[in-house]
């Protein structure tokens, strides 16, 4: 009994303790094995990114799918926000998501890029009525893929910081498909377009283009000054040209537009005052020649033509100085030099003189014409040279120099001796019998002599008069001066009749009349009185 009773309990034992080395064995199988990956349904830390929109309402989304949405920029609507996600990367989500009514199901593959990074898949069901769009990221789907909570906020803060300054930047950017699509823009480009809505809470889709851009701005190309079109602009006071910079990305193009405005107005303020330039140079009577700092015709008119006798054809050509002044040489248009070298010697003397400060000079030619050539030097080391025929006013100035000549002639042949006081009272005119009879050389007085100054040569060549004091007297007066008739004697004995005649402005003259008879001189008459005698 008692063996029994042994031998059963051994058999428990036994058993008992084959049950726990077995549970160990299979605990250290399990514990030991390698860890196999959940399937994405049964982790609850990993959600699909899908949603569900009633036309363009959003009626439900997972909470990566919200995140998506917060993370794009403002848009008038969910549905804005979710294209401006989906257009760049899937281009031809626009033009099918149309067929989902009739498809039923839609699925698009991102775009390749040049790196070996796996492509989003996007997938659109129709749930009854409902467009259900579901977002898959090969690279992270079924990774369990985790990321720390401080690089995170730390990629948030760089793209919030990054989207401020684009935001905050003045210049207009935006970023083009190669497609030519508009894909992306900032806010100085979105407000420029008018693409807010009246709130400025969101944005339309698809984004207005405001640049018709040249072909080669997609390959860089540049820079580009564009236009915006009269329909585009919001404000007529703002800027309507921009300059245009473009930089090819891997997948579009990225472009930067800077205002123009001020720099357009300038340079067509600077064509406005070149063709004014030019149309009155065009009328100038005088012939205009600028060089250049290499001594290269740049700019003549119409009138060097003429009066150098130059063809258009030879100026067009832009001859150098030298070659200019020696085409004048050969048509006779400067004075004939005396030797080739000598005249090379003068025409280098004219250009450093002009370049130097102003210079001027008369050339007589063969022809008879008469040349006055003014050189000046203009900035960064250029030249011009203005030739102005002034033949009639040479001519003009020869006759009126014979004319004066012919009338001193004859005012040297008047027998009296007369002398011509300006209402300044200096001496302006005397004849020959003057200087005879007091002494002096009139041409060498002339604009030197005051009537005080005369007055004393006259008191030293005669005998003392009340005649003397009262000229002194009138010398110092302002106004009209009436006539005079006044006898005084010379210290040889001759008698002179001194007569003050009143010219035309204040001028007047004193015509002194000799005798040799000798007399007692008769008393000083005034004008007045010789009237009453008449």
């Amino acid at each position: 009994m008692t063996t029994a009773w042994l031998e059963a309990t051994m058999i428990a034992l036994t058993s008992v303790g084959a049950a726990l080395v077995a549970l160990l064995l299979t605990w250290l199988a399990v514990g030991r094995a390698p860890g196999r990956r959940l399937p994405p349904a049964a982790r609850e830390d990993i959600e699909e990114v899908a949603f569900l929109f009633d036309d363009e309402a959003l009626v439900d989304a997972t909470p990566p799918a919200r995140r998506l949405l917060e993370s794009m920029p403002i848009g008038a609507s969910d549905w804005t926000r979710f294209t401006a996600f989906a257009a760049p990367r899937f281009p031809e989500f626009q033009s099918r998501i149309g067929q989902l009514a009739d498809l039923g199901r839609l699925e698009m593959t991102e775009v390749a890029s040049a790196t070996d990074k796996p492509r989003l898949r996007l997938t659109v069901e129709n749930f009854n009525g409902l467009a259900r769009i579901t977002l898959v990221d090969p690279e992270g789907e079924g990774q369990g893929q985790r990321i720390d909570s401080l690089s995170f906020r730390a990629m948030e803060d760089e793209l919030e910081m990054m989207r401020t300054t684009l935001d905050r930047s003045p210049v207009l950017i935006w970023r083009t498909e190669k497609g030519g699509e508009l894909s992306w823009a900032n806010r100085a480009y979105l407000v420029r377009a008018g693409a807010f809505d009246a709130g400025e809470e969101g944005f339309g889709w698809p984004l207005p283009s405001l640049f018709t851009l040249p072909p080669d701005a997609f390959d860089g190309g540049g820079p580009h000054r564009l236009e915006i079109g009269r329909a585009s602009q919001n404000a007529s006071d703002t800027a309507a040209w921009f300059g245009c910079h473009s930089v090819v990305l891997e997948r579009g193009t990225l472009h930067f537009a800077l205002p123009a405005d001020a720099a357009v107005r300038a340079e067509k303020a600077l064509r406005d005052f070149v063709q004014t330039l030019t149309k009155t140079f065009a009328d100038l009577p005088i012939g205009l020649a600028i060089f250049d700092r290499d001594r290269q015709l740049r700019l003549f008119n119409p009138a060097l033509s003429d009066l150098l006798q130059l063809g258009p054809e030879f100026l067009a050509t832009r001859p150098t100085l030298y070659a200019f002044l020696d085409r004048l040489r050969e048509t006779k248009m400067m004075p004939e030099p005396k030797d080739y070298r000598s005249w090379r010697q003068e025409m280098t003397e004219l250009e450093q003189a002009a370049a130097s400060g102003f210079h001027a000079e008369t050339w007589n030619l063969p022809g008879g014409q008469t040349y006055r050539v003014t050189g000046r030097p203009h900035p960064d080391g250029a030249v011009a040279f203005l030739f102005e025929d002034i033949s009639s006013e040479t001519s003009l100035t020869r006759q009126f120099r014979g004319e004066i000549e012919m009338a001193q002639e004859v005012f040297d042949r008047v027998g009296d001796a007369i002398a011509v006081f300006r209402p300044s009272g200096e001496l302006a005119m005397a004849n020959a019998a003057y200087g005879a009879l007091w002494g002096v050389e009139p041409e060498a007085t002339l604009g030197r002599v005051t009537l005080l100054d005369a007055v004393k040569q006259w008191q030293a060549r005669a005998e003392p008069s009340a005649f003397w004091s009262w000229l002194q007297n009138l010398a110092r007066e302002i106004g009209a001066r009436e006539n005079l008739t006044e006898e005084i004697t010379l210290l040889d004995g001759r008698h002179v009749t001194c007569k003050l005649e009143t010219l035309s402005g204040g001028a007047f003259l004193l015509r002194f009349s000799a005798r040799d008879t000798a007399g007692k001189p008769p008393p000083r008459q005034t004008g007045s009185a010789v009237a009453q005698q008449g």
